[in-house]
This record gives structure tokens, C-alpha cells and sequence, in this order.
């Protein structure tokens, strides 16, 4: 019992860090961002944060995960809502590239993060999307739908436009307007591996 109840406090504490943390670095970025002030603002202490990540880079990771799989998550809700496959592979990677625009994404995801954690291709989070991704893709060779390609390659190529693509877009000094050019050369890519017929 004692065990349980402490690893709910933990929890608790480690989910009221990053939500401190994840609103300081979308309003603040991670570099301005206070330790000191959001532990404060999550009722906690710089202890807390020590013992749950590590450091603020461990706290931004821990941040940049929570948010990647949100997008991940939201990406493949409305993929599972098109008429084929195909268009849902095509949805996913749109919608993740079009949320390259939503202010907390672009800071905290595709600007702080790979400027503080390094290439987003080695995260967590993107190595799951990849694993959906390349099933997608050797369904969709199956069928015929797609080229006879290697699948692990042809996912870890798309999701790498994709990401890209939001990773250019979020960098832009004009976001909106980058966003529909990136969106077609992530759609004109895809369209090559395609079938004929």
C-alpha cells in the first residue's frame, strides 16, 4: 500500500513539473525559463525537479516527449478518419506538419528541443511514430498501393519529410506562409512512391 501511495505521489509530482515547465518554456523559451520560478509555480522545490529529471534538460525532455506523442496522437486520429489508408499516411503527416504553426509546438518541440536535445529523429517519441508509420507502409505495399519498396526505409523517409518539414517550417521568419509550401513537397514526395495505375 505505502509503495502505491508513493508512487502516485511521485507521479503527481513529476506531472506537476512538467506542466510548470511546459507552460514556462512556451511562454518564456527554455533558455529564459527559471527553474527557481517554475518549481514555484508547481508548488514545489528544485529538489523535486533534481530527483524527478535530473536537470532542466532532462525536464525539457520529459516536456518535448509529453508534446511530441500529444501531436503523434492527434496526427493519427485523423489519419484513422480517411477514406483509405493512403490518405490517412497522407493526413497523419500533414496535420504534424501543420502543427508546426501552434506557438507551443514550434517553441518548446521543433525550436528548443533539437537546439537543447539534439536530432528529433533519436527521440522516443519519433522512434514510435516511425514503428506505426512503417506498418502503415507495408500494408500498403502489400496491397499494391505502394511500390514494391523496403518499408522500414520508405517509413523512416517520410516521417523524416514530415518532419522536416515542420522542423523548416516552425524556423521560417514567416511560418504561415512556409506551411503550404511544405505541405505540397511532403505530398509531391509521397506521391512518388506510389503505384502506377
Amino acid at each position: 500500500m505505502a509503495v502505491g501511495r508513493r508512487a502516485e505521489k511521485m507521479e503527481a509530482t513529476r506531472a506537476k513539473l512538467i506542466a510548470a515547465a511546459r507552460k514556462a518554456f512556451a511562454e518564456q523559451g527554455y533558455a529564459e525559463a527559471s527553474m527557481d520560478e517554475l518549481t514555484a509555480a508547481a508548488g514545489l522545490t528544485r529538489g523535486a525537479l533534481y530527483h524527478n529529471f535530473g536537470d532542466k534538460r532532462g525536464l525539457l525532455a520529459a516536456v518535448v516527449q509529453q508534446i511530441d506523442s500529444e501531436m503523434a496522437a492527434r496526427a493519427q486520429a485523423l489519419a484513422a478518419r480517411q477514406p483509405s489508408p493512403w490518405e490517412g499516411l497522407l493526413a497523419e503527416g500533414a496535420a504534424y506538419i501543420e502543427m508546426a504553426l501552434e506557438p507551443e509546438v514550434q517553441r518548446i518541440v521543433l525550436l528548443d528541443g533539437p537546439a537543447v536535445l539534439g536530432d528529433p529523429s533519436q527521440w522516443p517519441s519519433q522512434n514510435a511514430c516511425l514503428a506505426t508509420t512503417r506498418r502503415t507502409v507495408e500494408m500498403l505495399v502489400a496491397e499494391g498501393v505502394l511500390k514494391p519498396v523496403d518499408p522500414e526505409a520508405a517509413a523512416c523517409l517520410l516521417n523524416g519529410v514530415a518532419l522536416n518539414a515542420a522542423l523548416w517550417t516552425a524556423a521560417s521568419p514567416a511560418p504561415a506562409q512556409a506551411l503550404p509550401k511544405a505541405l505540397a513537397a511532403f505530398r509531391c514526395l509521397a506521391e512518388g512512391l506510389r503505384a502506377a495505375g
